[in-house]
């Protein structure tokens, strides 16, 4: 009876659910200013007896939503994101998942007083830049949920799986200016700094692990050509499949910086210069009882795919070092469309991608049943996090 109910009100709602969407993907606001998708989200789930809270942790876009049965029982959480791209708009579907979010919420908010517990629907600004779940998760806002969810648009069904942990880390070397051609002794290189930096890095890339990544650009080298630069700035991704590895690769990193400095006589200062991002951490029972859920709704058991090797960072990563979680993706479109493309906007734009919203919106929310009510489920939940702690 209570997933029927559950189904039963995700449907009667769809209308609203996809115009909720369709605005906002029609009014694409940047990470940290979106005000009228954190509007229209959080008056749909005060509309649905939600309390909510706008401005979570000082961010002005994040909210917490939260409908409490006043029973004991476990809490489940669902994650919104709602940020656009710069130029290309919601390519990214994030239109799809904050819609998702308050979707799954509200279905299973329709049952809480028979199973117990809590369901929280998280506004989290600003995936795509400064992730506001970084902030979030800093703050023990997740901490004690025992089920965090959030799915994604994409080309394909993939189950839950990985990303790669990540630091942002820039440096900026000062060095002393001179006339290139008259009097170059007189001058400390800066560009040159950066230059030995990449140098260095690109020797070090031999004598790392295959799953690491260090990527970066210059942003200042300089203003003229017969001007020596006296102020340089190199920026870096450096990426792996374990924070604990992406830590021991930013010391070597740091290394190449002050050796270049030590060489060319320039001044060195680093600082990160966004977010460090976690990794990923699937909950294997929860991802196996949502996985099932796609199933009892349609999805056929062979088109779900086993995601490949994390390659991106997911601000997702740093809720589930807090509390198990999965970040499973759903099919959207019949094309080969990737994300951060105008086809891809237009396909999260489209009747397909509603239809395949409401779908994950239901999986979600009766993945959350599960947890509430099914006590093996909750227990393995619970072990598998635990233990992946202590390996940490």
């Amino acid at each position: 009876m209570g997933k029927n109910l559950i189904i039963n009100q995700i449907d009667e709602l769809q209308d609203d659910f996809n115009r909720i969407s369709t605005y906002i993907g029609e009014n694409p606001e940047l990470g940290h200013e979106e005000y009228k998708a954190c509007k229209v989200l959080t008056e749909e789930l005060k509309k649905h007896g939600f309390t909510v809270e706008i401005g979570t942790c000082g961010l002005p876009t994040a909210f917490t939503a939260t409908f409490d049965s006043g029973k004991e029982g476990p809490v489940v959480g669902y994650m919104s994101e709602y940020d656009a791209l710069p130029e290309v708009g919601h390519a990214c579907g994030h239109n799809l998942i904050g819609t998702m979010g308050i979707a799954a919420g509200i279905g299973l908010s329709k049952v809480i007083h028979e199973t117990g517990g809590k369901v929280i629907v998280f506004g989290t600004p600003a995936e795509e830049t400064k992730g506001g779940k970084v902030t979030m998760a800093e703050a023990g806002i997740f901490d004690a949920l025992d089920a965090a969810i959030m799915v994604h648009p994409l080309d394909n069904y993939v189950k839950s799986g990985s990303s790669l942990a990540m630091d942002a880390i820039q440096f900026e070397f000062f060095g002393k200016s001179a006339h290139a051609a008259a009097s170059p002794h007189l001058g400390i290189n800066a560009l040159d700094a950066v230059l030995q930096t990449f140098s260095s890095i690109n020797a070090l890339r031999q004598h790392i692990k295959p799953d690491a990544r260090i990527h970066g650009i210059i942003t200042e080298g300089g203003k003229a050509a017969n001007v020596v630069p006296d102020y340089a700035v190199a920026q870096f991704y450096v990426r792996a499949a374990k924070r604990e590895y992406v830590n021991e690769l930013v010391e070597k990193v740091k290394k190449c910086a002050e050796g270049a400095a030590l060489q060319t006589g320039a001044e060195m200062k680093w600082s990160y210069y966004e977010f460090s991002y976690d990794d990923m951490v699937t909950n294997s029972p929860l991802s196996e009882a949502f996985n099932k859920e796609l199933i009892s709704l349609g999805v056929n058991e062979e088109e779900i795919m086993e995601q490949k090797d994390g390659s991106g960072s997911l601000d997702m990563g740093n809720v589930s070092q807090a509390a198990p979680s999965i970040h499973p993706y759903i099919k959207i479109t019949n094309e080969a469309y990737a994300c951060h493309t105008h086809e891809f906007r237009e396909a999260a734009m489209s009747e397909q991608a509603g239809e395949a919203m409401i779908l994950g919106a239901k999986a979600m929310a009766l993945t959350g049943y599960e947890v509430l009510t099914n006590k093996e489920l909750l227990k393995r939940v619970k072990e598998e996090f635990e233990s992946n702690k202590t390996l940490a």
